[in-house]
């Protein structure tokens, strides 16, 4: 029969992953982003389209496709994690969105967490004329 416990992958210690629920298609794979729940509340509020929201009683998690933080640097306090495993225990679902997509659409998610935080979105400059000396 093989031991059950030997097919379940091993969670990070401390960690909780967060999964997209059965019927949505995650098929762009998916990481989160998470923010002290002070300032989720209020992101929640205005982000004009909003995937799958997890929260605990510390920190809110949206659900955005993988990759979502490369070219983009983040701002303190929001904490990127890639795979969707996040310092939290018993994270769960608060939010289901209004279509089939899981994902929160990461740029305005990024923007807004700027506008929240106060930081200036900080774009690479790859490509730019800028950046190119033109």
């Amino acid at each position: 029969m093989g031991d059950l416990l030997s097919r379940v992958p091993d969670e990070p210690p401390g960690q909780q992953r967060l999964d997209v629920p059965p019927g949505l298609p995650a098929v762009l794979g998916h990481d989160a982003v998470g923010l002290p729940a002070r300032h989720g509340r209020r992101l929640l509020s205005r982000l004009p389209h909003t995937g799958c929201v997890y929260a605990d009683t510390e920190w809110m998690w949206w659900i955005v496709p993988a990759g979502s933080d490369q070219d983009l640097e983040w701002p303190l306090p929001a904490y990127y994690s890639r795979g969707a495993y996040v310092p939290a225990a018993g994270a769960r679902l608060i939010h289901w969105p209004e279509d089939s997509s899981p994902y929160t659409p990461p740029i305005p998610l990024y923007l807004t967490v700027c506008q929240i935080t106060g930081v200036a979105p900080a774009w690479a400059r790859v490509g730019t004329r800028s950046a190119q000396g033109v």
